[in-house]
């Protein structure tokens, strides 16, 4: 039997090997990246703002897995001036290190898309330098922290500049520009750019969504006994206890795995349905016809394909019910929803049509609404933004209100302005939950990451050039560079 010494040597040994691996990794992957000859030279003509200085082409609201992707294939189209700014800490962008609480991810580990197409920059290449190729072999799929490791490697690796603990807490289009004010560590700071991309992830074009209760207006009554399950919560108040979750969605039941793993011994989920749903509609679109097509479909279609998809439903992934199940602290209340929370300093009581139910804690599965109203940046120009309910007519958006209120994007995500609303929306786009109704789950979804970058780094490259057109004209007509002149047939200019 191997000694506690002797497992920590190997534990060590293949630590000290791992990285030994990543690094050869990352020396093979930045010789790749030099073939391709990234990242290209910057063609975008310098722009002067109002200020006087040098205006951004390109700000990227969101340095997580969406707003990284695009900066990578923004710099690898010569699209260089630019920024890309996150709230977060490094580490904290995004639902990895934060309120996503799976163990796994949900898509297979062979799925790509923050590689853009680079092989060494792939999940599998960084995992098996590491662990080996049997490893990925036996891999069931990619761990949550792994992804976010492997994410900020990617960053690294690339040279992607993300700047943390920078927020933006204001955009307003200003004739052909876009100021945007935001705070960081040096303070306030307002900067002007030609384009925005708002990839400010899954709450990027709303905000939670949160239940009105009548004992309940507001979470600030709840004592800290009321989450939703992107807060922050401390689940090890919850060892010895008893929690309340509403909601039978991935997020619920990682909630509840969550707090289980913390040592409660109650867990209660609550659903207004009779069964869990049982098919993943939104998995069948996973494929290139779709990730490609969808946006070509005529509003009709596009309408269809997707309420019927959210009216669905999605289950929780499998590994995350056997989480929860194995605790015999484990229940779930099938076709019982909630109609009050009563929140006191000891604990919540959950008002149901079916009895009330005491708890320590209760935390909201309840997702993410979509609602640019509810995005306190967006507050300049909210009320001019074309929605889907403009284009489907009130009886369908009755019908469907979530879907009824993303915003209708033009084919390079951009915002579209209502009638009377100023033009200078569209240089706002949308790259985050927001797109789904237009483009499908291109920015969020780890299968439609690469065609939705490459698809907003075509738009801003087309946008860009044709609003320089003309000064690129002149630059076409002095441009000279002289290719026979190492020969005899070479005619000076003055001479031609």
């Amino acid at each position: 039997m191997m000694s506690g010494s002797g497992v920590q040597m190997d534990q060590d040994v293949a630590k000290a090997a791992g990285a030994i691996g990543l690094d050869a990794l990352t020396r093979e992957a930045r010789r790749d990246l030099a073939r391709l000859n990234f990242p290209a030279a910057n063609w975008v003509l310098p722009v002067d703002g109002p200020d006087g200085r040098p205006v951004l082409d390109v700000l990227v609201v969101g340095g997580g897995m969406v707003g990284q992707t695009a900066g990578f294939a923004l710099m690898r189209d010569g699209i260089r001036h630019i920024r890309i700014v996150d709230r977060a800490p490094r580490g904290g962008e995004g639902p990895w290190g934060t309120y996503a609480r799976m163990l796994t991810l949900r898509s297979p580990k062979h799925v790509n898309g923050p590689d853009l197409g680079v092989a060494s920059l792939t999940f599998r290449a960084w995992y098996e330098a590491q662990h080996g190729e049997a490893a990925f072999e036996a891999l069931h799929k990619a761990g949550r922290l792994d992804w976010l490791a492997y994410l900020l490697w990617v960053r690294e690796t690339v040279g992607i500049p993300v700047e943390n603990g920078v927020a933006v807490t204001a955009i307003e289009p200003v004739g052909g520009l876009v100021r945007a004010s935001l705070a960081g560590p040096a303070g306030a700071e307002t900067v002007w750019a030609r384009k925005v991309v708002m990839a400010s992830g899954r709450d990027g074009s709303g905000a939670p969504r949160l239940p009105a209760y009548p004992s309940l207006p507001d979470r600030a009554l709840a004592h800290g006994r009321v989450f939703h399950s992107m807060d922050d919560i401390d689940f090890q108040r919850f060892a010895g206890g008893s929690v309340a979750v509403l909601g039978g969605g991935a997020s619920a039941f990682d909630n509840a795995g969550t707090a289980l793993e913390a040592g409660a011994t109650k867990v209660m989920m609550f659903l207004r349905r009779p069964m869990l749903p049982q098919i993943n509609k939104s998995k069948w679109t996973g494929f290139p016809g779709f990730l490609n097509g969808f946006t070509a479909l005529d509003d009709e279609l596009r309408w269809r394909f997707y309420t019927y998809i959210f009216a669905e439903q999605v289950p929780p992934p499998y590994e995350s019910v056997l989480r929860c199940e194995q605790h015999a602290g484990f229940t779930i209340r099938f076709d019982e929803t909630w109609t009050d929370i009563e929140a006191d300093t000891a604990g919540v009581t959950i008002v149901t049509p079916k009895g009330r139910h005491r708890f320590d804690a209760a935390i909201l599965g309840t997702g993410f609404d979509v609602d640019l109203l509810q995005r306190p940046e967006c507050a300049s120009f909210r009320d001019d933004v074309l929605l889907w309910r403009d284009r489907v007519g009130t009886a369908k958006a009755a019908a469907d209100p979530e879907p009824a209120r993303f915003p209708y994007l033009g084919p390079g995500f951009e915002l579209l302005p209502r009638d009377a609303a100023p033009a200078g929306i569209a240089h706002i786009h949308m790259f985050n939950w927001g797109v789904t109704m237009s483009h499908g789950a291109l920015a969020g979804d780890v299968p439609g990451i690469a065609p939705g970058a490459n698809r907003l780094a075509q738009a801003l490259v087309r946008a860009l050039f044709v609003e320089d057109a003309e000064p690129h004209w002149q630059r076409l007509l002095v441009h000279d560079d002289e290719e026979l002149k190492p020969t005899g047939y070479f005619v000076a200019p003055e001479d031609r």
